[in-house]
């Protein structure tokens, strides 16, 4: 393009403006959730994933391109040595061209974070906490302590930062608690959300035996309660619905990858630690950014083309489907694999 001349906004085949990036910063986690994880996984080599100047120069060309928010993301990108650096460098893009940079984490080690988080420019964060149980804690996430998550939700707050917590309905496990945790959110302030189960990777349980579609729960707390659907532009953030609860004064969300689709909006896109560019979470056609980072003459021109070719592949949407028992699951990566 000519000198001085800012490149073109994202925009995929279908005329979506991508303005929203999940970039990864690890595969591992100090968790082994049995809707995302096997008991016992094989994680990436660490030269395999992409260093923090390289996270920061992907990062860069996404801004250059319209991006105006970052979500950092796992695994549970806490457990990345040096993760703060990482943050301070990407605060320095706030206000020049980013309006958003936050994360998505279980908590466990927020408490260690939160005040250089919040100095870094990042104002909010996404807890994934499936139950207040500490047992039922310690089933779901095979190795979870539920007091160090809570404690980080803590530190998060003295820290300013808002929270949302993102719950994963699992029908044996925390259908019947969720009420529970929707009073207990909204009792401090936390909006929250609700996510039907994902067919990503094998985890040692089977889909059929999790998945509780979303809009029975709703049924079920609209008995309880009356709820409200939320209208205008924040109704529908994301893949996210929303509704007002009147008794508990709260927003709750519901992203339902399987029983409704979402994709006629869909403004992201994510990265993995490796480089890897998914342009849907539910395919698994991808570019190798990585290649244009390590092997190119000039790698800005080639993360520009590869970025172009990424967005004309991005399909309409996704074809997530619970299988039936005992058949593999949709796709084979784990969700950690690329991005929560």
């Amino acid at each position: 393009m000519p000198d001085g001349q800012s490149p073109p906004p994202l925009t995929d085949a279908f005329g979506r403006t991508v303005s929203y990036l999940r970039l990864s910063v690890t595969d591992r986690c100090d968790l082994r959730c049995t809707y995302c994880m096997a008991e016992h996984m094989t994680f990436l080599p660490k030269k395999d994933l992409l260093s923090l100047e390289e996270l920061e120069t992907v990062a860069a060309a996404f801004i250059r391109r319209g991006v105006r928010k970052i979500r950092i993301t796992g695994g549970e990108p806490l457990v990345r040595k040096d993760i703060g650096d990482l943050f301070d460098r990407l605060g320095r893009y706030m206000g020049e061209g980013l309006d958003e940079l936050t994360l998505t984490t279980n908590a466990t080690l927020l408490a260690q974070h939160a005040e250089r988080l919040y100095a870094a420019g990042v104002r909010r964060v996404n807890v994934s906490l499936d139950t207040l149980d500490p047992v039922m804690f310690k089933t779901i996430t095979r190795l979870g302590d539920l007091q160090k998550s809570l404690d980080g939700i803590e530190a998060a707050r003295q820290a300013g930062l808002k929270v949302k917590i993102n719950t994963v309905a699992l029908k044996h496990q925390n259908a019947a608690e969720i009420p529970a945790m929707v009073e207990w959110a909204h009792a401090q302030g936390f909006d929250m959300t609700l996510i039907e189960v994902m067919p990503l990777g094998l985890t040692g349980e089977d889909r059929v035996d999790q998945y509780v579609p979303l809009f029975e729960i709703r049924d079920q707390l609209a008995d309880r309660w009356n709820l409200t659907d939320e209208e205008g532009r924040d109704a529908q953030a994301g893949p996210s619905r929303y509704v007002r609860i009147a008794e508990t004064g709260g927003r709750l969300g519901f992203i339902t990858p399987l029983t409704n689709n979402f994709c006629a909006g869909c403004n992201r896109v994510r990265v993995t630690c490796t480089g890897r560019i998914y342009m849907c979470l539910g395919q698994d056609d991808h570019v190798d950014l990585r290649a244009a980072l390590r092997d190119a003459e000039h790698p800005a021109l080639a993360l520009d083309e590869a970025l172009d070719t990424a967005l004309m592949r991005k399909p309409e949407k996704h074809e997530f489907a619970i299988r039936e028992r005992g058949e593999a699951p949709a796709l084979p990566r784990h969700m950690s694999m690329t991005g929560g």
